[in-house]
């Protein structure tokens, strides 16, 4: 069943271009605050958790900010918050932005004539009666060789620095060596639009 949109205000917890773009080609107009937390300090067994405990603190941030602010009792209309976390399972190895160059350099290179797993998380906080629900979803992508010249093109064109695994799925450059795509190419994007849709429904 489809949301009505209209009905309720969206605030989106995030700062990632790919998530509001998702966002905006669901049909949704929504405000933008960022969830500012320290990601190394949350850290989990599982990459599936650790999404989902990410996407809860910059949620828990964000109210506690808007709270302080007294902005929550500035609309009369329901308001939800959606935050949401993405990382990179390489070789069982979970892999979030690169710290440097060097690291994101390695990170597409081991993607090479291989693949990874993304899991993206979603979390919707209805902020007027509190109630919260999240959830997570897993995709594979497979690449082709990628050429040392086009690493070191995207290397130095510095997008890297600012996304899961040091690598998004709709780069140009990098965008010709995606072999396949083993499940939603949204969750990989960093936000799964049935996933979003879903949770919205339950919270209001």
């Amino acid at each position: 069943m489809a949301t009505c949109k209209s009905s309720f205000k969206l605030i989106l917890g995030s700062a990632s271009a790919s998530r509001r773009q998702i966002l905006t080609e669901m049909g949704y107009e929504f405000s933008i605050e960022r969830g500012d937390i320290d990601e190394k300090s949350i850290r989990k067994d599982t990459p599936e958790e650790l999404v989902v405990a990410l996407a809860e603190a910059k949620a828990n941030a964000i109210v506690e900010r808007l709270q302080t602010t007294g902005q929550l009792k500035e609309d009369n209309r329901t308001t939800l918050l959606l935050t949401a976390d993405t990382v990179v399972v390489y070789k069982g190895v979970v892999r979030e932005k690169p710290i440097s160059k060097e690291e994101g350099r390695e990170f597409i290179k081991g993607y090479s004539g291989s693949h990874a797993a993304v899991v993206s998380s979603a979390l919707v906080t209805n902020l007027t009666t509190g109630k919260r629900k999240g959830g997570w979803e897993r995709a594979e992508v497979y690449f082709h060789e990628i050429p040392d010249e086009i690493i070191d093109s995207v290397i130095e064109e510095g997008s890297t620095l600012h996304v899961a695994g040091g690598l998004t799925l709709e780069h140009p450059l990098t965008s010709p060596f995606v072999e396949a795509v083993i499940g939603g190419t949204d969750t990989v994007r960093g936000l799964s639009k049935a996933l979003t849709e879903k949770l919205i429904s339950e919270v209001l």
